[in-house]
């Protein structure tokens, strides 16, 4: 699939580049060739026009006069006579390669600049007819413009090697670009590939264990509640985890299409962390492990209160997972003159140096054999997106066997 999308990118990439190298090449072209017949161009207008200007001098055979001398040295006059043009006269260092092919040279069109070629030269030249004593005459001025042809055609030629070779460029720069571009794309499909894997094989193991226990039930209908009372249980477990599981993958995969908004609004969140801690107190006692507060004055914060509550209760919540019988859990809150820092400290087991930067990642769990602690590995994941959305920054101290530290750091000036 990636394969073809490369070579699609890369021909899509190569047909941007070839145009505007085309498109530069030609600007180069046309632009060279105005200037370098600029001057031809003036010269020969120049010189018919002041031909026109001046008045009729010829003698009494009809020979041409002062009328007929040009203004730029370089430009030839040669005189035609009747419908077929009847060469007459020329004038010019250059005349003498005209005989012999008039028929090349003789102009075909009036009153415009045109190109001829004769004798292995190129030549611009404008043609009129003026009405003299000795009849109808055809003036033309012509010019040699063989050099700023031979310069046209080598860098005709430049361009078209230079074209060439921007054709190979551009096929390498679209690969490459392509490549480039398919790199993000690669990523999230992988993740996405890994996310499906990992949402199928957490949704399998409660749904197995539920279906399990209920076959069991099924094979005795004339069993009591009491009597199958641990399945029963078993069963009300599995299906509360397969609850939060599914709950878990959708606020992510809502998260993801930025289907969910954060609603922002200013509160205390010194007085959250108070009634979130009083959720906590019971459920501390009862592990027999401390929990403490330490927010020493108000802090106003401007954000999502639903989210930042899910926040705190997830930190929370895996600071208590992972803290043995007797260990401390401190919850904290400061603020300084640009900055809110919450944190959350335990003396828990702690995490391994090289899983610390991977615990944000979906379904990522350390090693399992260190805790008893069940777990899917998502909700780090959503602590992660609401620090994002919050525009916090977020860092974790750990070491084994003394415990974890998080701390987050968001701005006080809150953008939406």
């Amino acid at each position: 699939m990636f394969r073809r999308t490369h070579i699609r990118l890369t021909l899509l990439n190569s047909l941007v580049f070839i145009v505007l190298i085309s498109i530069l090449g030609s600007i180069i072209y046309f632009y060279m060739d105005h200037r370098l017949y600029q001057d031809v161009n003036r010269s020969l207008l120049e010189s018919a026009a002041h031909f026109q200007q001046q008045p009729d001098d010829d003698d009494d055979h009809g020979a041409p006069g002062p009328r007929f001398m040009r203004r730029d040295p370089r430009i030839m006059t040669l005189l035609w006579q009747g419908e077929d043009k009847q060469l007459l006269g020329e004038q010019g260092r250059e005349t003498e390669l005209f005989t012999g092919k008039e028929e090349q040279i003789r102009p075909k069109k009036l009153n415009s600049l045109q190109d001829v070629e004769a004798g292995g030269f190129s030549y611009r030249y404008i043609a009129f007819e003026v009405n003299t004593t000795a009849g109808k005459i055809t003036v033309q001025f012509i010019r040699n413009v063989n050099s700023e042809k031979e310069l046209l055609n080598r860098l005709f030629l430049i361009i078209l090697i230079g074209c060439g070779i921007g054709v190979v460029c551009a096929l390498a720069s679209g690969y490459f670009l392509a490549g480039r571009a398919l790199v993000p794309i690669k990523k999230a499909w992988d993740k996405q590939q890994e996310f499906v894997s990992d949402a199928s094989h957490e949704l399998r193991t409660p749904l197995a264990v539920i279906q399990a226990k209920t076959d069991v039930l099924f094979r005795n209908p004339k069993a009591t509640i009491q009597d199958k009372i641990h399945d029963i249980s078993t069963i009300s477990k599995e299906s509360r985890r397969l609850s939060k599981l599914v709950t878990n993958l959708l606020t992510l995969a809502r998260s993801d299409s930025n289907q969910l908004e954060m609603k922002k609004q200013e509160f205390q969140i010194d007085e959250l962390l108070k009634e979130i801690l009083l959720q906590f107190e019971d459920i501390a006692l009862y592990q027999e492990k401390s929990i403490h507060l330490d927010a020493p004055e108000p802090v106003a914060f401007c954000g999502d209160k639903e989210r930042i509550h899910q926040l705190i209760v997830i930190l929370l919540d895996n600071a208590m997972k992972y803290t043995n019988e007797g260990g401390e859990i401190q919850l904290s809150c400061m603020q300084s003159h640009s900055s809110i820092i919450l944190s959350v400290k335990d003396t828990g087991i702690g995490i391994p140096e090289q899983d610390i930067p991977r615990i944000f990642d979906r379904f990522f769990q350390s090693d399992k054999a260190r805790t008893s602690a069940e777990g899917t590995g998502l909700g780090l994941s959503i602590a992660k997106w609401i620090i994002d959305k919050h525009h916090g920054k977020v860092k974790v101290n750990s070491s084994l066997g003394k415990g974890t530290l998080i701390e987050i750091v968001f701005p006080r000036t809150q953008k939406n």
